[in-house]
């Protein structure tokens, strides 16, 4: 695997696929590893484990993260958060082949909020092998202000939505179906490791818990989404085309998740017919994120 340096906020990587990363998720998911083998077609979201690039000691920042300005822009805010985004299946993703990811970033945009001062990033990447087009994503990070002392528990924690909610929960009908998860330290720091996120939120709980003011490990919020995904497919038969889903509060380590979803409405804007709403609730029924699966 290897990078380029970013030429005004773009970024190449290539990689190879190999088998094992795909392999650990599967068994993160309580799955048999041995169910995915070299020439299977990866599932939406799992290049999240691939294209991993070394970074120097010297140039990580207090957070864990690779220092800003590197690729993702100095926006002079020390929290950061995966506020949502969008993924779309365009050709099978083949494990064991070379595969190239390009990466840029498409926006910055400052807001503010009951927390203060916010900074959205949009992040485009496209992943191809050879000359097919696979994957199209879009992600949203969201940069904030240090915490502050009336930071509490589903309030000054709770992510700012850069844009409408894919869904409209009241509207929707009872669940098709529900599954449970429920995180460990281990399994973050499992996924911590496969997806090369040195991230502190995520297991070392003291910083969580003392420099950002959080009351446990907080969990992926790509780890979030992947679960959603997982459980749409086991329960819909087949891998998603495109997912689109938004953060809207944490979730924490050694809580259980529940999976819900449930059919779309069919409204104008929305993904119509065939298209399942998908929701991770907290231990509470707060929802944590909420998704657009078709």
């Amino acid at each position: 695997m290897k990078a380029a340096p970013p030429p005004d906020g773009q970024r190449r990587r290539t990689d190879l696929l190999p088998p094992w990363p795909a392999q650990a998720m599967r068994a993160l998911l309580d799955g048999d590893p041995d169910s995915i083998r070299d020439g299977d077609p990866l599932p939406l979201g799992w290049h999240w484990l691939y294209f991993r690039q070394p970074v120097r000691a010297s140039h990580l920042g207090p957070d864990g993260h690779e220092r800003r300005g590197a690729f993702m822009p100095d926006v002079g805010l020390p929290r950061r958060m995966w506020a949502g985004g969008e993924l779309r299946a365009r050709s099978p993703v083949r494990i064991g082949e070379p595969a190239e990811l390009r990466s840029e970033i498409r926006e910055v945009k400052e807001k503010r909020g009951k927390s203060g001062r916010l900074v959205f990033v949009t992040v485009g990447h496209a992943l191809h092998q050879g000359d097919r087009a696979c994957v199209e994503e879009e992600q949203v990070i969201v940069y904030r202000e240090a915490r502050q002392p009336r930071d509490v528990r589903g309030h000054a924690q709770s992510i700012p939505r850069p844009d409408p909610q894919p869904a409209d929960h009241a509207a929707n009908p009872a669940a098709d179906w529900t599954r449970t998860f429920t995180p460990t330290p281990v399994t973050l720091f499992q996924f911590s490791a496969l997806t090369y996120n040195g991230h502190r939120i995520h297991y070392d709980h003291p910083y969580a818990t003392e420099s950002e003011g959080y009351p446990g490990l907080l969990v992926h919020g790509p780890l979030t989404a992947l679960l959603l995904l997982d459980a749409a497919r086991r329960h819909g038969g087949a891998s998603p085309a495109s997912f689109r889903y938004r953060a809207l509060a944490p979730l924490f380590a050694d809580e259980p998740i529940t999976l819900v979803g449930r059919p779309e409405s069919g409204r104008p804007g929305r993904g119509g017919p065939g298209s399942t709403v998908v929701e991770a609730l907290g231990p509470s029924g707060t929802i944590a994120m909420r998704g657009l699966v078709v």
